[in-house]
């Protein structure tokens, strides 16, 4: 008795090569849609006979590296700096005033901690400047 197995014929599709092609079609889609800006409003504004600027200036706390204290390039102490703060900021008359905070890269974070609950307790707009970096040339 000859016996002849039977051999079973399958139809196999590969889908791996479509896998790459979804993700990469993904990647494209995704960096496409970062790249598109919709919260661009075109607008026309009307022009103005006299017109008025009105220049906010901001006030500007530094702390170098041995930690003193600078208010507008003029030098203050730690524990004077909330009074300070106080008559520039009833000088300015603005509704949010602004103090740019630039404080060295070597000072410990409780020394800017200090400030910010100063400018917490005046209710000021506090902002950190910080320097860009830049792209590494080959």
């Amino acid at each position: 008795m000859n016996l002849s197995r039977r051999r079973k014929l399958s139809s196999h599709v590969e889908t791996s090569s479509m896998n790459d092609i979804m993700f990469f079609l993904m990647l494209f889609f995704l960096i496409v849609s970062t790249m598109v800006n919709p919260n661009v409003i075109k607008l026309l504004l009307p022009n103005a006979k006299s017109s008025k600027q009105v220049m906010k200036q901001p006030i500007t706390v530094s702390v170098d590296a041995a930690g003193a204290v600078f208010v507008n390039k003029k030098p203050t102490s730690a524990e004077s700096l909330e009074n300070e703060l106080k008559s520039l900021i009833a000088n300015q008359q603005l509704d949010l005033p602004t103090v740019v905070l630039r404080v060295d890269a070597s000072q410990n974070v409780q020394k800017l901690v200090d400030i910010l609950e100063i400018g917490n307790r005046l209710k000021i707009k506090m902002v950190m400047a910080t320097q860009a970096q830049q792209a590494a040339s080959k």
